[in-house]
């Protein structure tokens, strides 16, 4: 190879200016970036890049990697991922001072077991591949904190796996997986996603190791039912349930410190739909409650609201916010203030508060009370989870519309009255939308073009279609009927 425009087939690329391939050597020995070309192939002088700490070669089309790159001992991060790799070069685990390895959106079909001699690795990304297994040998990397396997063909977990004492977050979404390994000894794991398989059963097994989880994703599977061990999982803060056969849920679920609790597009039959339209918190309210007591409550049946009226201003007086700056919920006997009393409030001043005579055990905590975001969130080009509930927006922000890799937009209990389906519809990544508890008379029927949804959620609003029978049968439906309102 004599010249460095015969790696990509098409004349140098940007930011190169050598004439022969051992020049790039004098390129800076730290960070070597040539992400977003058309590069089928990389020189075999990279070998002499001994002291690289980071190559970039993300988004070009490389079929395979040169044996040159183990010689990189360096090298600390390796981002390969959108290329078309189905195999690795022999000697890839001499790389032992990697730490960051993305091969995601690649063609493996699988991973050697030699990548447990990669010690110092702490994130993997094999997302997005098509791997059928992964070897046990990867159970090793006893700094691995990170592993992204979602979208792949997996079938099975090795249980070797449970010995990762330093996992913190795995990935494992969109694959077919039928059962889940028992993570004895991974006491550091934060969140598990293993959305969008065939899994059937979750057992005490799989939950009482447990100790760390913060996010559990498990919509999208065959679950039947909840097990009462759920209640170790006292750090959980987002349980994700929608899209299973769930038809009753313990009690003692109640009792957790959740923040989002996901119920849509199960059979439900022990909960109320009421209750569950009114969000996470009136939920876990309703199940502590059958603790005590085997019946409902009475206080659990909210006055209807009409079509017209929106949920940010039922059951409050609104009348005496605006005219004498009084916001008012005494002598309900309750034991938690609605976040409807707050949201009533909207823009006006309000001078007096009166909570008297209820069952108040601790003074009301708020959300905040944002209405905006500033333009600059354009640069968060990695931001894939965003969570605004519980403020005050009215209309989706302008801005998420432009962050491409966003995959989940938390929005509920907000003020939201209108969304555009048509700038929505381009982000491609997008597969959580939840728009419970806002403001939404209608929604747009272009919403069902966005196809790449896999959790919309939209209980709690004043529309009148779809109706509820629609939502019942969960996202895929209430997609294909709004893409059949769009006029012809």
């Amino acid at each position: 190879m004599s010249r460095l425009q015969g790696v990509a087939g098409q004349g140098p690329r940007r930011g190169f200016r050598a004439e022969r391939a051992d020049d790039i050597t004098a390129v800076p020995q730290g960070l070597l970036k040539i992400h977003d070309n058309q590069l089928t192939s990389l020189p075999s002088a990279i070998r002499e890049l001994e002291n690289l700490q980071k190559l970039n070669v993300s988004h070009n089309k490389l079929k395979i990697l040169p044996e040159e790159v183990t010689n990189l001992k360096n090298l600390k991060g390796l981002y390969l991922q959108h290329n078309e790799l189905s195999c690795l070069p022999e000697g890839f685990e001499q790389l032992s001072s990697l730490e960051d390895l993305d091969l995601s959106n690649n063609l493996l079909t699988a991973v050697p077991g030699s990548f447990s001699s990669l010690s110092s690795l702490m994130r993997l990304n094999l997302s997005s591949n098509q791997l059928k297994n992964l070897p046990a040998e990867i159970s090793r990397m006893k700094k691995l904190k990170h592993l992204d396997c979602n979208s792949n063909l997996l079938e099975t977990i090795p249980p070797e796996f449970a010995g990762m004492e330093s996992l913190e977050l795995l990935y494992l979404r969109r694959n077919k997986l039928r059962f889940l390994p028992e993570f004895l000894s991974c006491r550091l794991l934060k969140e598990l996603h293993v959305g969008e398989n065939q899994i059937e059963m979750l057992g005490a097994e799989h939950l009482k190791h447990l100790s760390s989880i913060l996010v559990l994703d498990l919509r999208d599977n065959k679950l039947k039912s909840v097990p009462d061990e759920i209640t170790l999982l006292q750090s959980l803060e987002r349980l994700d349930l929608s899209n299973n056969d769930i038809s009753s849920l313990p009690c003692s679920l109640g009792n957790l410190p959740l923040k989002f609790l996901a119920l849509e597009g199960n059979p439900l039959r022990t909960i109320r739909r009421e209750i569950i339209n009114k969000g996470t918190q009136e939920v876990l309210k309703y199940l502590r409650s059958k603790i005590k007591d085997d019946g409902p409550t009475h206080n659990d049946s909210a006055p209807d609201t009409t079509a017209m009226t929106l949920p940010s201003e039922s059951r409050v007086n609104v009348h005496a916010i605006v005219a004498l700056k009084l916001l008012d919920y005494s002598d309900k006997q309750t034991t938690l203030i609605p976040d409807e009393v707050f949201d009533a409030v909207k823009s006006n001043v309000v001078t007096s508060v009166n909570f008297s005579k209820n069952q108040l055990c601790e003074i009301p905590k708020r959300n905040n009370f944002l209405n905006s975001l500033p333009e600059d969130m354009k640069s968060l080009i990695r931001l894939q989870t965003i969570n605004l509930s519980f403020n005050r927006f009215k209309v989706l922000p302008e801005v998420l519309y432009h962050i491409p890799t966003l995959e989940s937009i938390l929005i509920s209990n907000n003020q939201v009255g209108s969304l555009d389906p048509q700038k929505m519809k381009m982000m491609e990544n997008l597969m959580t939308l939840d728009l419970q508890n806002n403001d939404l008379l209608q929604i747009p029927p272009e919403l069902g073009n966005c196809v790449s949804l896999r959790t919309l959620l939209l209980d709690g609003n004043p529309f009148r279609v779809p109706r509820a029978a629609i939502l019942m049968k969960g996202t895929a439906a209430v997609l294909e009927y709004l893409r059949d309102r769009i006029p012809t």
